[in-house]
């Protein structure tokens, strides 16, 4: 009876063609487990653990493309609106004579904008004197409102009589310019550049004079530090210095600034 099951299951096409589709299957599942095995021979199953590891320190120096200078324009008036109308005069004019230097609008920002309110205090009375009762509460006087506004200036040549002319616009609290690479990434990755170039020579020589041969890389890290660029603040607050009308530009040197990084390679031991 079984040979009768059998013969009939085999007999029958469907079956034949399901049983060669399974042997197809196995076989394609056995080639792929051997190419997998074939590929990894070789290869250590751990970690390389005999490596050596050099460290290399790199730098670049580049001249800045941009300077950013803020300021801040503020008014004091009795009420909020009478502050907020002078200071928008102000800062309008100052906005355009800045685009009269020519700076883009996209190179134009509003860092912040604040309203302020006023108090006066009571004044304190002498020890033992007959004073009214003020009641110690401060009263509001007025109102001050402040704008303060950033500008990227692309053209280097025009960053002295930029700040000349907004002083004589009496703008408050001018601050810059800080001279900088608009692609604040390149400096760093000239640096580090300079860092694998050193680290590599130092691979180099330590295979030299270890009688060693150095295999992939396992293992690699890096670290980039600031860099020191000039700074001109100019202090021209309420009550502050302001230049005066007409004053001639300032000088400003833009200097070059120094990128740095540090890089730590690990190479495997052949």
């Amino acid at each position: 009876m079984n040979n009768d099951f059998l013969s009939e299951m085999f007999g029958s096409r469907g079956a034949r063609i399901a049983l060669v589709g399974v042997f197809a299957m196995l076989a394609l599942f056995l080639f792929a487990q051997t190419i997998t095995v074939a590929g990894n021979l070789g290869r250590p199953e751990m970690p390389a653990t005999e490596t050596v590891t050099v460290q290399g320190s790199g730098q670049a120096t580049l001249p800045p493309d941009v300077a950013r200078v803020s300021f801040t324009v503020e008014n004091i008036a009795k009420t909020v609106s009478e502050a907020q109308a002078a200071t928008t005069k102000q800062a309008d004019a100052a906005l355009d004579f800045v685009k009269e230097q020519g700076v883009a609008e996209k190179d134009v920002k509003t860092l912040s904008y604040n309203i302020s309110p006023q108090y006066s205090y009571p004044n304190p009375c002498p020890l033992g004197a007959m004073c009214p009762a003020y009641g110690g509460a401060p009263k509001i006087i007025g109102y001050q409102v402040s704008e303060t506004i950033q500008v990227t200036i692309r053209d280097l040549a025009t960053v002295g009589a930029l700040l000349g002319g907004l002083g004589e616009r009496e703008v408050q609290n001018v601050s810059g310019p800080a001279f900088a690479l608009d692609d604040s990434t390149a400096g760093y990755d000239a640096a580090r550049a300079d860092a694998i170039k050193k680290a590599k020579t130092q691979a180099a020589l330590l295979s030299k004079q270890l009688g060693i041969r150095l295999g992939k890389i396992v293992s690699f890290s890096e670290s980039s530090g600031g860099y020191p660029y000039p700074m001109y603040g100019y202090a021209m607050g309420m009550g502050g210095d302001t230049f005066e009308s007409k004053a001639s530009s300032p000088n400003t040197p833009a200097g070059e600034n120094t990128y740095t990084a540090s890089v730590s390679i690990t190479y495997e031991i052949r």
